[in-house]
This record gives structure tokens, sequence and C-alpha cells, in this order.
């Protein structure tokens, strides 16, 4: 499949997500508001949060395909991933809310129609599962459809258990269950979000891939005949599937023709060793920085283990 027709894809699931997801929340308050339910109350303001969400996530999807300009040279890249952080931060905020409500409903129970519960709460499960199955391919390789996929998918656990709360509601008369379940969103909301959050913000800090050592890319390099050392090296992600490395790089001798062939088999190799197609390497025949320590990464983290020494005492 194309990238173009891959990106079309995603975004008519995208639509398609909305629509469901909005028949949800429509349901599950009214239900909640009539039943005097805090689970189905809680999962419909977890939709609703939702909702928000599958449109910053359609949002950031489609502002992705905008060409880079003068004033935006990666271009709109890291949308996708502003939209993930934001999602991920919005559900943590939301189990928060939930938690405090719950834990006043523990305080205070209220009466609640288990059957009914049980019967909003299974509609839900089955449109909230369905639209994650949507959902689901395209949450292998963007972090943006993977928050938005994951938000689904913890919706549909979540109301599976509210229907297991609503049997036993019938079964047992203990209403209290109805606010415990909403305890159970909580720890759904938080093993589904975190994750997210913390990837994202890695993101965003421009932090190394975690898949990717910055040391071991760095020893690569200096294993090639012909190289002195390496300095200056970075490497981050745009968004998690653009990864960017920058280095300088000291060879051994002056001679153009060497250099220009050590260039071309430290590009293909760290290509094959790391998957980093997009790399930005200065050969240098002597070190440009007026103190030597910067033209060697390990000397660079002896000077700056010593420093921290000195500081903490």
């Amino acid at each position: 499949m194309s990238d173009y027709s891959s990106f079309e894809h995603q975004r008519s699931r995208l639509y398609l997500a909305l629509a469901f997801n909005a028949l949800i929340i429509f349901a599950e308050f009214l239900g909640g508001l009539w039943l005097d339910s805090i689970g189905l109350m809680s999962d419909a303001g977890h939709n609703l949060v939702d909702q928000g969400s599958l449109f910053l996530a359609l949002y950031a999807h489609i502002i992705t395909r905008r060409p880079s300009s003068e004033t935006r040279t990666f271009g709109y890249h890291r949308a996708g991933v502003i939209a993930a952080f934001l999602n991920s931060f919005i559900l943590l905020l939301t189990a928060l809310g939930i938690m405090l409500v719950s834990v006043k409903r523990l305080l205070e129970p209220v009466p609640v129609d288990g059957g009914w519960v049980m019967g909003i709460a299974a509609g839900s499960f089955a449109a909230n599962l369905a639209i994650a199955l949507l959902l689901q391919h395209g949450a292998k390789d963007d972090l943006n459809i993977r928050s938005a996929f994951w938000h689904m998918l913890t919706d549909a656990w979540v109301s599976l258990g509210v229907v297991l709360s609503g049997g036993a509601i019938m079964l047992t008369g203990w209403t209290v269950l109805d606010p415990l379940v909403s305890l159970l969103v909580v720890g759904a909301i938080l093993h589904g979000a975190w994750p997210l959050f913390r990837e994202s913000l890695d993101v965003l800090l421009e932090s190394t891939p975690p898949t990717i050592s910055a040391s071991h890319v760095a020893a690569t390099i200096e294993s090639l005949p012909g190289v002195k050392n390496v300095h200056d090296l970075h490497i981050w992600a745009v968004e998690p599937r653009l990864v960017m490395l920058t280095c300088h790089v000291l060879a051994d001798g002056d001679d153009a023709v060497l250099t220009n062939a050590l260039l071309r088999s430290i590009r293909t190799r760290i290509a094959a060793d790391f998957g980093i197609k997009h790399m930005t390497i200065q050969m240098e025949s002597y070190c440009c920085h007026p103190d030597a320590v910067h033209c060697d990464l390990s000397r660079l983290a002896q000077h700056q283990e010593l420093e921290s020494f000195s500081h903490r005492h």
C-alpha cells in the first residue's frame, strides 16, 4: 500500500471512529443520568475525552501531510506526536477526576439498577472494541494513531468491567461495586496513557530513541578504518519513524578521496546497523573546537563526571 493510500485509509477510519464514539457517548451519558450510575457516567466522560482525542488525532493526521516550508523546515511531522502527548496528558487528568468521584461514591453509596447498567455497558463494549479494531493496523507505526487506538481499546475493557459490575450488582445488590469498577477504569486509563505520555514526551524532548544507544553508534563509527574519533554526536526523532543523526568525524589524514569513501562507509554502516537514514556528518582532518576535550566523547564524558562530582562535594 502506498503512503498516500495508507494516509487516506487511516483518515477514513478516523472519521468512522468519531461517528461510532459519538453514539457511545450519547447512550452512556443518558443511561448513567437516568440510572444514577457513576460507572456509566464516568465511562461516558472518558469517551467524551476520547472524542476530543479522536478529533485531535484526525487533525494531526491531516496536518502531517503538509510540505515543509521556510519556517517549518522539518514540515509538520511532529503534529502527531504533540497530539499523542496532549491525548495522554488529558487521559491522566481524566483518571484523576474519575478517582475523586469514585472515592466520594464509596463513602456515599447510591442505588444502581444493575440490569440497565449491564445492557448499556455491553453496547459500549462492542462499539469501543469495533473502533479499536478499526485503528489497530495504523497503530503499529504511527504514535498518533496508536494513542487513539489505546484510548478506544482501554474504553472497551472498561466497559466490559462495567458489564461485570452490573451483573454482580444484580446478583448481590452491592451497589458499592459501581464506584469500585470506576477505580478499575482509572487503572486501565493509567495503563494505556502513561507509556504514550512518556514516549511522546521523549520525542518532544529530542531524546535518543530507546532502541538506539548513542555510545554504540559512536563505537560503530570509530571501529571503521580511517576514523580517529566521533564527537558532537546527536541522535533524535522528529517523530518515531523519522530518526535523525548529526556528528563530527575526525578522519585519519586529509586525503579528499579517502575522506569521501570513508563518509560513504559510515553512512552505509549506520543505515544497516541502526536503521537511521537521515544523517548529517561533518568530516574533519583536525579538531575545530578550541577545547580538544570536545573532540573525544569518552574524554568529554569523563570531564562531565568530574564536574558533576565537584559540584556534589
